[in-house]
């Protein structure tokens, strides 16, 4: 399924191979422009040999959100349009009596691209009152120029006059390809006399069209304006005071109004958006020991400690993704890429024990279902071996603030329950969030988590989801419980037995921590939240003012993109290295799929001015890591201030540019940079303001009922948000697209 906003594709996913209902289960997060107008999902077939055919699509306007099955249906040419064209419409008379309509053609962009080469033959045909007048063809552009006049007599008896403005793709055998069209009332126009601006082009008059399957989808269109920071300081100091009366014996009264007035349907945003707050300010392990005391109050039996889906539980599971995200890459990495290398049959249930399919994977046949069975057994135990002594070392690199979490939390249920009898509950406090809400879904879904890139086939599915069910079971501390509803589990039992003892030295290694002891800190702080920092090897081609002929071929490089810099070197560990500032970069964007024969190459615009420029290429293998490079750059040069309004999505080549054949290099890019289109990763640092602004957005709500400083607080942001919008003197106008199919 490729996801595509304006037409132009910024998600991928994994492909899901001989089926004909495919689960996904992916989720994308998605920063827009307030100017965007259309969201498409393309349901696509990959062959064998890679190549990509269009099978479905489906358009999604512009919608606050929807979650079900939508119907697929056939792709119809006519109506899979793109692009805008610059017009000019005016009437034209003696005094002011209008006798005549003229429309002026002058440019179009990003139109359809129709032909082999990448591009198309676009020219304009222009209708009033049955008569018709076209334009001259342009070659081989998307971004074509004509700057032509077209005059028509007026007829003022028309009560319906319209104008019709399409643009075809000139084929010179086949039959000319529809591009879009725009429509104007003429009769409007008697008022203002003239029209001009680009305007977007639509698709002909829908056709009955077959269904082919449904689609479920969960989408939520998020419009947020966020205020400059001064605005906020009331409303984050509140919540300060509220984790820090809890301190001194006081009741927390703001978060236990957050608490209580959450529901099952809000409360993981919520939990998330407190999470990244109190990050910020620093007090992120006193706010989730306000809500594990909170928590603690409300628990009576003890064998269900944080089993629900509490705010406590929720946050306490979004600041481990947020602050443990590298954490459990180092751990969990080189089982996983072991897992998915070795690609073994591993199948302990008999009933699901399948003879041919574990044959093919030794030297010899295996011909019983024992063998089968013990061979996965000692598999599993290898992989489960190996995990639970990578677990074992990570308490040397467990990142500091998830160490005092946790042992806020071991400290506080010993507290709640001192009993002999509940002493191993400590423990399951700890690992009902580290095995069960942590390293077990990673394991049984990578992709979900950023560890590998595509989802696993079928046998390593099954391999990862039994190593997981181990992990399980160790974290519940209770392997009797685990063989008795699965007695297969039974011959994993002694290496369950001895995790369980090992996980519990771990945990005692984990709470025992403090901030004085020296067990690797400075590791333990660079695998915190919050780095912009993003590496890999790439294909990369340079020309200085984007006017060398591209007779160089791509060279392999290993870019790394930093905080300030991002440079390039032949090695990942060259000291010879180029680098280019961050500051000077004006434009990062794709480049026209017909220069290179590639569709996943971005071009990196940078200098002081437009004659010292200089452009680096850069070729992605896959649309996915395309965007994230896109994405990662433009958020790094968020801030500069001589970013460029217009770009050329081609190169400069044979004296002329190959998107709208413009001769000189110094004319004005033919296309609107996207600066505002970036996806979010889990590695993106955190925005204050944002989350102060999506908290307000909760408590503001009417079902809650907040106390009198906090009513103040909410009354005076509501009325700033009304003068801003007013006044259209925005800090930033987001626009977040959360996607799951």
């Amino acid at each position: 399924c490729i996801v595509r906003i304006d037409n132009e594709a910024i998600i991928r996913t994994a492909t899901i191979w001989k089926t004909l209902s495919p689960f996904w289960g992916e989720e994308y997060n998605v920063h827009l422009p307030p100017s965007f107008h259309t969201m498409s999902l393309h349901v696509m077939d990959e062959d064998s040999l890679s190549v990509v055919n269009y099978v479905f699509i489906c358009f999604i306007l512009p919608c606050v959100g929807l979650d079900g099955w939508l119907n697929l249906t056939e792709i119809d040419p006519d109506e899979e349009v793109q692009g805008e064209i610059h017009l000019q419409i005016s009437l034209l008379g003696d005094g002011d009596i209008p006798c005549k309509l003229r429309c002026r053609v002058l440019e179009a962009r990003d139109l359809a691209k129709k032909d082999r080469n990448g591009a198309s033959d676009p020219f304009v045909r222009v209708r009033y009152n049955g008569k018709s007048h076209e334009s001259a063809v342009v070659k081989k552009s998307c971004y074509p120029r004509w700057n032509e006049s077209f005059e028509f007599e007026l007829d003022e008896t028309l009560t319906d006059s319209l104008l019709s403005v399409e643009v075809w793709d000139w084929d010179l055998v086949s039959k000319n390809d529809f591009l879009g069209k725009v429509l104007f009332n003429i009769n409007r126009l008697q008022s203002a006399q003239q029209e001009e601006g680009w305007f977007r082009l639509g698709p002909d008059k829908p056709k009955h069209k077959a269904l082919w399957g449904s689609l479920r989808l969960q989408l939520r269109l998020r419009d947020e304006t966020v205020l400059l920071s001064s605005h906020y300081q009331p409303l984050t100091e509140l919540l300060r005071q509220s984790v820090g009366t809890h301190l001194n014996g006081n009741r927390p009264d703001l978060i236990m109004l957050i608490d209580e007035t959450t529901t099952s349907e809000n409360r993981q945003e919520v939990a998330n958006n407190l999470v990244k707050l109190f990050l910020g300010q620093g007090l992120i392990k006193e706010f989730l020991d306000v809500l594990f005391k909170l928590e603690l109050e409300k628990t009576t039996e003890p064998n269900t400690i944080f089993r629900s889906n509490s705010l406590a539980s929720k946050s306490m599971e979004s600041f481990l993704k947020v602050a443990g995200m590298q954490y459990l890459h180092r751990l969990l990495g080189p089982i996983i890429n072991r897992i998915f290398e070795e690609k073994k049959y591993v199948e302990l249930d008999p009933n699901k024990v399948e003879l041919k399919e574990a044959g093919c994977t030794g030297l010899h046949r295996l011909h019983t279902e024992a063998d089968v069975i013990q061979q996965s057994s000692s598999l599993l135990q290898s992989y489960l071996s190996e995990l639970l002594t990578a677990i074992l070392q990570s308490a040397s690199y467990c990142p500091l603030l998830l160490c005092q979490a946790f042992q806020q939390l071991y400290h506080r249920v010993q507290a709640r329950f001192p009993d002999p009898e509940y002493r191993k509950v400590k423990f399951i406090a700890v690992t009902s969030f580290l095995c069960l809400r942590f390293i077990s879904p990673a394991i049984m879904s990578p992709k979900l988590f950023h560890l590998r890139e595509k989802h696993a086939d079928a046998r390593t599915s099954r391999t990862l989801l039994l190593l997981a069910k181990a992990v399980q079971t160790i974290g519940n501390l209770d392997t009797l419980v685990c063989c008795s509803k699965e007695p297969w589990m039974v011959p994993l039992q002694p290496t369950l037995q001895q995790g369980i003892a090992q996980l519990k030295d771990f945990i005692i290694r984990l709470v025992s921590c403090h901030d004085s002891e020296d067990l690797g800190i400075q590791t333990r702080m660079s695998l915190q939240c919050g780095t912009m920092e993003k590496e890999g090897f790439l294909f990369l081609h340079k020309t200085k003012d984007k006017c060398m002929p591209m007779t160089s071929p791509f060279k392999k490089y290993y870019v790394t993109l930093s905080k300030d810099t991002l440079s390039y070197s032949r090695t990942q560990h060259s000291k010879k290295r180029s680098f280019i500032s961050l500051p000077k970069i004006r434009a990062v964007e794709k480049v026209e799929e017909k220069c290179f024969g590639s569709a996943n190459v971005m071009q990196i615009i940078s200098g002081e001015d437009f004659c010292q420029q200089e452009t680096l290429y850069l070729d992605c293998k896959s649309v996915n890591e395309l965007n994230q490079w896109l994405s990662a750059l433009r958020k790094a040069c968020s801030h500069n201030t001589n970013t460029m309004s217009s770009y050329h999505p081609g190169i400069y080549k044979a004296d002329r540019w190959s998107c709208c054949h413009q001769k000189e290099k110094t004319d004005p890019g033919c296309d609107k940079t996207r600066h505002g289109v970036t996806l979010q990763e889990w590695y993106d640092p955190l925005d204050p303001d944002l989350e102060a602004q999506l908290i307000y957005r909760h408590l503001s709500n009417p079902k809650v009922d907040g106390v009198t400083r906090l009513f103040e607080i909410l009354q005076d942001l509501q009325d700033t948000h009304a003068a801003v919008e007013e006044k259209e003197r925005l800090k930033n106008k987001n626009v977040f697209l959360e996607l799951q199919t």
